[in-house]
């Protein structure tokens, strides 16, 4: 009788794994060989992940997380001092950027610049200091404020060549609060400057 009782167990663990085995199937699907991509579940998942990273990296925003940000705010803030010295009278390279608000102001100055028949001579020197000064978060939005202090070498002439401000021989401190922004819930891990305060 015992082994009948056994042939039995046997019997239930067999129907029962076959089951599981039946499910998982319906569940992961079947791979006839290597297809290239990652089943859609697993990409969301790992979406997840990058965006509860990068959500967790905004919201502490520590002294690490700072000490990055800023290293990119350097690059920025060269990128799109020298694209605005450019003289296509129109910002290019340093677009990703910009908010549509900054980047509309940056090419109406060009452009205005452009239509008094000037244009810009400007060695970027480099960034002497870059502090964060404040950073606030609002809803998803994490805004951080950094005072720049940077030396260029800048001049504006006219049609003619002739000077009409500045002095291409001379360095020259600049002084700027830039405001950069992102989206905290947003997979893009780009910032963005929305803002000049003067």
């Amino acid at each position: 009788m015992s082994y009948s009782f056994e042939y039995i167990d046997i019997i239930l663990l067999a129907m029962i794994a076959g089951f599981i085995f039946l499910r998982l199937r319906g569940i992961l699907g079947k791979r006839t060989g290597y297809e290239g991509k990652a089943p859609p579940q697993l990409k969301e998942v790992l979406s997840a992940v990058k965006k509860d990273e990068i959500k967790k990296i905004n919201e502490n925003f520590d002294d690490n997380a700072q000490k990055e940000f800023l290293k990119g705010a350097k690059i920025a803030y060269e990128s799109v001092i020298t694209d605005f010295s450019d003289n296509d009278n129109k910002i290019t390279t340093s677009r990703p950027l910009l908010s549509n608000e900054i980047y509309n102001q940056f090419n109406d100055a060009l452009k205005e610049r452009s239509s008094r028949g000037h244009f810009a001579e400007i060695t970027f020197i480099g960034v002497n200091s870059a502090i964060i000064k404040e950073h606030k978060k609002i809803g998803n939005i994490l805004n951080v404020t950094v005072n720049f202090i940077a030396e260029v070498i800048t001049c504006i002439r006219d049609k003619d060549k002739n000077i009409v401000s500045g002095n291409p021989e001379k360095t020259k401190k600049i002084y700027d609060t830039w405001v950069f922004s992102r989206d905290t819930t947003s997979s893009n891990p780009n910032w963005q400057l929305v803002n000049i305060l003067t």
